[in-house]
């Protein structure tokens, strides 16, 4: 490895980014103890803000190490699709009828098993809601799901064991459930066409692994924590009128749309466009869009993809000395302080890969999904909609590791020995 000055410091930063993601926590105690300056420490303490924050230091030393011509080039290469694609299927997954829609299922289907309701509603949001990310994306099941234990599960005096196991397999769950078809989860998106991975492979070598670990972890966690859920009262019943049965399926096919041309932004973010004009024309029936929590989540992923791009030079050949057995619990390894989707992109750049090794990447690649928030895409819209119900409003990131860890050796397993 012969690397340049700015590939060094992207590298320097990146680790100072990833360091920066699991303090949050310190930054958000510092705006308490420090009121002079609470705004600034509030600012660092947004893990959604910590890749933006030090891409823009990155970009600011390429342009005083390498002049404007080479910075604005590297900026123009890079693929924003995935930070559009993500705030806009976020936003739009999470309007009023959308999620009224979403909830009604869930509390259906819950309701039909014979179960106390906090434990069937676990159960089912944590396994359905996961499984749907493979047909309507991991970010717009993330959303989902975060905004139902929200407002379900998070709304009611539970402990604080009981919010990270349940964000745990949460983050594992939706990172894994997305695999049973080839466009729904983004490092399964980045190799895909690439390598010729098409629906019936997808589900024949990814679908019943997946779908078995996402099973096993809820009902996991349904045992560990019964008692517990047992005793939680029958959750409220909304009083909200529904919206017309039109102004449902019209916002369904909204999603659709967005997630049909989800590799093509200049189409998605136009009908994104449409989708605001029409809750602007049908205000009744909406509640105010989560724009704010859909920007600060794009943020994020663009300050990865700025940063990211400076990371191949030792992550490549990282790669390149495992063979499949190693790569695959490498790649959990590395997910934890890389972005999956990035991991698995830089997989697909290299020439004459096994068909064991292609498998054994993503499969690593996915499982460690929900390790760490920047493990995967969705994980911040995740985190952005349920940090408010955590001490301090922020989400511990050693919580959270530990939280993960059980899932993430189910879904090991699962995929390595099935």
């Amino acid at each position: 490895m012969n690397p340049t000055n700015i590939q060094i410091i992207g590298a320097s930063l990146f680790a100072v980014a990833v360091l920066h993601t699991f303090s949050t926590k310190f930054f958000e105690k510092l705006a308490h103890s420090r009121p002079a300056h609470a705004g600034l420490w509030h600012l660092l303490g947004e893990v959604e803000v910590v890749f933006g924050i030090w891409a823009a230091v990155l970009m600011a030393a390429m342009f005083l190490t390498e002049g404007k011509t080479a910075a604005t080039h590297y900026l123009d290469t890079r693929n924003f699709t995935e930070p559009l694609f993500v705030f806009a299927i976020m936003v739009a997954a999470a309007s009023k009828p959308i999620l009224q829609a979403a909830g009604m299922l869930t509390r259906l289907i819950a309701r039909a098993l014979p179960l106390a309701p906090g434990l069937s509603f676990t159960l089912v949001t944590l396994t359905l809601v996961p499984l749907m990310g493979s047909f309507i994306t991991e970010p717009a099941a993330m959303t989902l799901a975060a905004l139902l234990l929200r407002d379900g599960l998070y709304s009611q005096s539970i402990s604080n064991k009981l919010k990270y196991a349940v964000l745990g397999v949460l983050f594992v769950n939706v990172s894994i459930g997305g695999t049973l078809t080839p466009y729904a989860a983004p490092p399964v998106l980045m190799v895909a066409s690439a390598w010729g991975w098409d629906l019936a492979f997808m589900f024949l070598h990814f679908g019943d692994k997946a779908a078995l670990a996402v099973c096993i972890n809820a009902i996991g966690l349904v045992l560990l924590f019964g008692r517990e859920l047992k005793a939680l009262p029958p959750l409220a019943q909304s009083t909200e009128a529904q919206p017309p049965l039109a102004i449902t399926l019209i916002h369904l096919l909204f999603l659709a749309g967005i997630v049909v041309f989800a590799h093509h932004p200049s189409v998605f973010l136009g009908l994104f466009m449409l989708f605001l004009g029409f809750t602007a024309a049908y205000e009744r029936y909406q509640s105010p869009l989560i724009l704010r929590e859909g920007l600060l989540v794009a943020f994020f992923l663009a300050g990865l993809v700025v940063l990211g791009g400076q990371q191949q030079w030792w992550l490549e050949p990282l790669l390149l000395k495992m063979d499949a057995n190693a790569v695959f619990f490498g790649a959990t390894a590395l997910t934890a302080i890389t972005d999956n989707a990035a991991l698995t992109y830089l997989g697909s750049l290299v020439q004459g890969l096994s068909d064991e090794f292609k498998y054994a990447l993503v499969a690593g690649a996915v499982t460690g999904g929900g390790l760490t928030i920047i493990a995967n895409a969705p994980n911040p819209a995740g985190a952005a909609i349920l940090k408010s119900k955590f001490a301090d409003q922020a989400i511990h990131a050693g919580g959270l590791l530990l939280a993960a860890l059980p899932p993430t050796i189910v879904a090991l397993l699962c995929f390595k020995l099935i």
